[in-house]
């Protein structure tokens, strides 16, 4: 049968007031930790969750679990670091207050099963992965050859053919797996941090940046043909792999291969408490310059009412195409110079331009700056060692006026190192500090709420617990 709704938001909150004095009379039984959690979700209305999944529930049968509780239980076992569903269900029978926030009547809690069953229809597919099971191996990821670089794409598709591609393409949430935890996630949890103005959306700063996430020690796959019995062991054939959606990758910052996903947040750069705006999973072995294009797109299409106006993004997003992309749609691009391809760029046949975008003259002295034409999209500098009164210094000068030679680079000319404002501007530098806010969330979902620690084998429930961990975040907030 249907859920049966146990009544508003007060009704719960009044339910949980009632246990609490009649199962914990002293309060100071109760950590201050503990008594925030509670404070937290005893103002967490999830109504919306009732509403949203009553469809999901045959009109027959025995009655379910509410919905808003089961939601509620889950977020309660992320907060309380127990990573196991089966340890959750043990907990929320022997520890009354447990049930008691999570909506439950003490010793009448779920067990494990109707857990997995409530996730299951937070999934909007019959299919726990993306991918089949079946496909054939895959090109494997090189070590690179210096400390501290990333990882090459293992792919064939440049970057400037994704742009186009994921351009043309519109995308629905509809037809996504992971619509229904997207719908509860922006309805009642990024939407209400809208409302409160932690998020602008309306001059919204992007910071980007992937994560791996380490779901088995190893890739496990075993043969469906019987081309090992007939002497041949390097067949073309397919394997049967239990996490089709994960391959292995290459993770530069501990310098180690390693099989999982990447996951590549988008967080809001100027929001006080770091928020995320949009997450997707992808194969470890994509490069975070792909990881970005996909995510990106499909927060476009899936939040049409954000509007992007910066991209704060580190040197692995370093290519033309990317700033091309920006002038296109009126972004401002943050996006750090990769030096590790070595930046010898000529312009104006006896100048150069160094890794900040800053012209350099023949005697190798970096120009100052002198102002910016807004409306010609260009930059002035002039000759550092130069004085009005007594002339230039230079032993070899490379212009007789006193005023010092000029140059003005144009932003036409090469928008990859050409940036308003200069990158070795205080602007720039003061904009581009806030990138580091994907990192800190990223940080938050893996070490705070132990994003890594769910040992999931499907995609299914590594979104759902993804998700419900980016919900605990605004939360917090």
């Amino acid at each position: 049968m249907l859920p049966v709704n146990c009544g508003s938001h007060s009704d719960y909150q009044n339910f949980v007031v009632e246990n609490l004095r009649k199962y914990y009379p002293n309060p100071d039984a109760i950590s201050r930790d503990t008594w925030d959690i509670i404070d937290r979700f005893w103002n967490l209305d999830l109504s919306y969750t009732d509403e949203m999944m009553m469809s999901k529930y045959s009109k027959y049968g025995p009655a379910p679990r509410n919905p808003s509780c089961m939601q509620r239980s889950y977020l309660l076992s992320i907060d309380f670091k127990v990573t196991s569903v089966t340890e959750w269900a043990a907990q929320l029978k022997i520890n009354p207050l447990y049930a008691i926030v999570s909506g439950f009547e003490v010793g009448d809690t779920p067990g494990v099963g109707t857990f997995y069953d409530f996730f299951s229809r937070l999934w909007d597919s019959e299919n726990k992965n993306l991918n089949p099971h079946l496909h054939k191996l895959k090109i494997p990821v090189k070590k690179p050859k210096k400390k501290g670089y990333k990882a090459q794409p293992t792919g064939k598709v440049t970057v400037d053919q994704l742009f186009k591609n994921l351009e043309k393409q519109s995308f629905s949430i509809d037809e996504q797996p992971y619509a229904s935890l997207f719908d509860l996630y922006t309805k009642e949890f990024l939407r209400k941090s809208l409302e409160k103005g932690l998020i602008n959306n309306t001059h919204l700063s992007i910071a980007g940046d992937g994560t791996p996430v380490v779901t088995s020690a190893r890739e496990r796959k075993h043969r469906i043909c019987d081309c090992a019995s007939k002497g041949i062991h390097d067949c073309d054939c397919e394997r049967y792999f239990s996490q089709p959606d994960c391959d292995v990758g290459w993770d530069s910052s501990r310098g180690y291969f390693y099989h999982g996903y990447d996951l590549y947040m988008l967080v809001a750069s100027d929001s006080e408490s770091d928020l995320p705006v949009f997450p997707l999973l992808h194969p470890a072995s994509m490069h975070d310059s792909h990881g970005f294009l996909n995510a990106f797109f499909r927060m476009r299409s899936f939040l049409p009412d954000f509007h992007v106006e910066k991209l704060l993004l580190d040197s692995a997003h370093d290519a033309m195409p990317y700033y091309q992309y920006c002038r296109r749609n009126g972004i401002t691009p943050f996006i750090d110079l990769n030096e590790k391809r070595g930046i010898k760029e000529k312009y104006k046949d006896d100048f150069t331009i160094d890794e900040d975008g800053i012209p350099v003259c023949k005697a190798g002295r970096k120009m100052n700056h002198d102002g910016v034409e807004i409306l010609k999209a260009r930059i002035k500098f002039r000759c550092p060692l130069a004085s009005r009164k007594h002339g230039c210094s230079c032993e070899s000068p490379c212009s007789d006026s006193k005023y010092g030679r000029t140059v003005h680079l144009a932003m036409k000319d090469n928008p990859h190192l050409i940036n308003i404002p200069p990158r070795d501007s205080e602007q720039w530098k003061s904009e581009y500090n806030a990138r580091t806010s994907a990192e800190r969330s990223n940080k938050r979902e893996k070490i705070d709420f132990k994003l890594g620690s769910g040992r999931h084998r499907s995609t299914k429930m590594w979104y759902c617990r993804l998700y419900h961990i980016l919900m605990l975040q605004h939360l917090d907030a």
